[in-house]
């Protein structure tokens, strides 16, 4: 028997998809709207060419799980160039708001990243934010000059209290972590949508692309995944596979769905033929 030699998995260029429709936050420009983490996969040079394939240009790092910090070792910035990457420090792991904060500084102070992806777990068993602690830490750190990102729940009432607090961004989740369960209540993200200004990041519950595609056709400003793509039996296809869905989704939300109808309309004209 034959053995066929696979084709190179389609591209899809990072570029914005209109004039003014990259997305800005914290006054950091990015073309792409799709942002992936770095936990889950078999080694790193596996995590290098998942991220390249995502088309993604900003990439998340649990620094208390993966090594950013320590050059004298294997370090996960030997594969992702920061020259082309945004790297984003997130809090994976912390349950205090002490603990979250002291996270942040270090990579800070380990030349990182002034950006940080804030988590702040309230439950070790549904990983559900503890919302208020992770308002208070969201405050220390913009007092500290951090652009802060905050994991947080789908609740419209505190995503409006994380932008009053000086956040660039909210990211509430789909589904709980790593679930793949996809958009749970679209209802709540549009409230959310509604009721602030800074851009909504989905974070957490993708499973596949059509749930990206989902989350960006509600009107999302972008998607964070990681288990989506790390947990895949094919993580790059499923990579090329979430870099398609994301800006198919934006490209759909721009161009606006048709009204949906209870009854059938004729995609023809009901005129007269002319003999």
């Amino acid at each position: 028997m034959k053995s066929v030699k696979s084709k190179p998995l389609p591209t899809v260029s990072a570029a914005p998809i209109a004039e003014g429709d990259a997305l800005v936050i914290g006054g950091l420009t990015l073309r792409s709207r799709l942002i992936v983490g770095t936990g889950k996969y078999r080694d790193f040079e596996e995590t290098r060419r998942a991220v390249e394939a995502s088309g993604a240009e900003m990439v998340t790092v649990a620094v208390r799980r993966v090594n950013i910090l320590d050059r004298h070792q294997e370090n996960l910035l030997d594969y992702l160039d920061p020259k082309r990457y945004t790297i984003l420090p997130n809090t994976a792991g912390c349950y205090t708001a002490e603990d979250a904060v002291r996270t942040a500084r270090l990579a800070r102070a380990a030349g990182v990243s002034d950006l940080v992806k804030l988590e702040v777990i309230g439950d070790p068993k549904t990983l559900f934010p503890d919302t208020a602690a992770l308002i208070e830490a969201a405050k220390i750190l913009v007092k500290e000059g951090f652009v802060v990102l905050p994991y947080t729940n789908d609740d419209p009432i505190v995503a409006k209290r994380l932008e009053d607090a000086g956040c660039a961004a909210v990211m509430p989740l789909a589904a709980p972590i790593g679930s793949g369960l996809g958009v749970r209540n679209p209802y709540n993200l549009r409230l959310i949508m509604e009721a602030v200004s800074v851009p909504v990041i989905v974070d957490a519950g993708v499973g596949t692309a059509s749930d990206a595609a989902v989350a960006m056709e509600l009107g999302s400003d972008g998607v964070l995944m990681n288990t989506a793509i790390a947990g895949a039996k094919d993580p790059i296809a499923m990579a090329t596979a979430m870099r398609h869905a994301v800006l198919a989704g934006r490209l759909a939300f721009r161009a606006g769905r048709i009204e949906k109808k209870l009854y059938a309309t004729a995609s023809s004209p009901l005129t007269e033929m002319i003999e």
